[in-house]
């Protein structure tokens, strides 16, 4: 028996889901509704399971719903979720969205601030009531910063009209509310999962080091289709804000006369680096490497090389080494010296300049170098970053492990990494 007839959406949102055993099974992330037939019906669950899986559990598998957990019966199909169609995602398209009211003898334009299920006679979910926030005729910019004002209203779900239909223009800040603890890569899939017009508000929302953050994570024709639907302005702050590499193999997927406006609109210090990466072919040591590795010179002691490394926004990979050369020590740097990896660091005394510890056997790769070289380099020396030189020996850049993934894995390997492998026992479909 359920513990309670109606349910609010955003208070399920987060939710742990159990099995019969009480084991857990994931975590509610969205309500799937159909709006076929006389009432809008609840047909499942988006549940979050163990490895970042978005996974489809039906309706039919709930058997309880209360303030503190979903239990289901246990069977749960581990495809991963693909939105068909003729669903709509509660939490990421019907919250924010403006709709027309008709209640108790008066109309007005509100937006969707919750929701409300309840299981009818037939025992299937249906969408019963709308909780709504009215907006004036000419606040569409305060809903879209989500100004706390006008009245609430809860609402007959048919006195409701547009719930099921996009509008122009819809906020994006509840659906970020509801991801806020999802890493970078897994809010780039659930992004990758929205429609285009849902994309581009969702990265409208995003201040520029966040969706330079998504971007860098996002496949290469999501990455173009959101930076056209910014402002040049705002898309050349955004590439600043990315991974020089990354913004660099952003711009080759661009037309040449948009490439090359972005670049011109960028600070001629953050633009320089990516003209110099799109020279390389993609698959070289040179058009594979960051233009900002951690770059020391050898009378640094070793406690400034540990301050630089713990810094919050260093990419791991990056913070594993410390690349040591003479001046200038900006790429393309002074003559190369050699690396010191951070493990070293911690192992000596703090006062003891870099120079002393460097480890000289690392041998650079040449800018012009192929993919399988520094693959084979990487491998065979057990590294995560890999120098990269110009012919008189200057530091041009590093190639990391995650660069070299980038390239060697498929080119859909974002859009099916969640996916089950055959044969894994699992069924497929969306109910088991």
């Amino acid at each position: 028996m359920l513990v309670s007839s109606r349910v609010f959406v955003a208070r399920i949102a987060g939710l742990t889901v159990l099995d019969p055993l009480g084991d857990r099974v994931g975590r509610v992330r969205d309500v799937v509704v159909t709006f076929a037939g006389n009432w809008p019906r609840a047909i499942g669950l988006v549940t979050e399971v163990p490895g970042k899986r978005r996974v489809f559990v039906p309706m039919t598998r709930v058997t309880s719903i209360d303030a503190g957990a979903v239990i289901t019966t246990g069977l749960v199909n581990m495809r991963r979720f693909e939105q068909r169609a003729s669903e709509t995602l509660v939490l990421a398209e019907l919250f924010d969205r403006q709709v027309e009211v008709r209640a108790d003898g008066e109309e007005f334009t509100g937006v969707v601030e919750d929701v409300a299920i309840e299981q009818n006679a037939r025992r299937d979910w249906v969408l019963v009531k709308v909780f709504v926030r009215e907006i004036g005729a000419s606040s569409a910019m305060s809903r879209l910063t989500r100004r706390r004002s006008g009245r609430t209203m809860l609402v007959d779900t048919r006195d409701v009209t547009g719930l099921h239909q996009q509008a122009a223009a819809q906020s994006a800040e509840r659906l970020l509310e509801t991801y806020d603890d999802l890493r970078v890569a897994d809010l780039a899939e659930v992004i990758h999962d929205l429609n285009p017009k849902r994309r581009a508000e969702v990265a409208a929302a995003l201040d520029d080091n966040k969706l330079a953050d998504v971007l860098e994570e996002l496949p290469g024709d999501d990455q173009v289709e959101i930076l056209a639907g910014l402002d040049t302005e705002r898309a050349a702050d955004v590439l600043e804000a990315m991974e020089p590499d990354d913004a660099a193999d952003l711009l080759s997927d661009l037309p040449s006369e948009q490439a090359e406006q972005l670049l011109q609109l960028m600070e001629p210090d953050e633009a320089a680096p990516l003209r110099r990466l799109l020279t390389y072919d993609e698959n070289t040591a040179g058009g594979l490497m960051t233009t900002e590795p951690v770059i020391l010179g050898p009378e640094a002691t070793i406690a400034e090389a540990l301050a630089v490394v713990r810094r919050e926004e260093l990419a791991p990979a990056l913070a594993s080494a410390v690349f040591v050369c003479r001046p200038p020590l900006e790429t393309p740097t002074g003559r190369f010296i050699g690396v010191v990896h951070t493990q070293r660091l911690l192992r000596e005394p703090p006062h003891t300049a870099i120079g002393q510890i460097v480890d000289k056997t690392i041998e650079p790769v040449a800018d012009s170098a192929p993919l399988g070289e520094v693959t084979r380099m990487l491998a065979t020396y057990n590294l995560v970053s890999l120098p990269v030189v110009d012919e008189p020996g200057r530091l041009l850049g590093a190639v990391t492990v995650d660069d070299v993934l980038d390239h060697i894995l498929p080119e859909d390997w974002r859009e099916a990494r969640h996916d089950v492998r055959s044969g894994d026992g699992a069924t497929t479909g969306k109910a088991v």
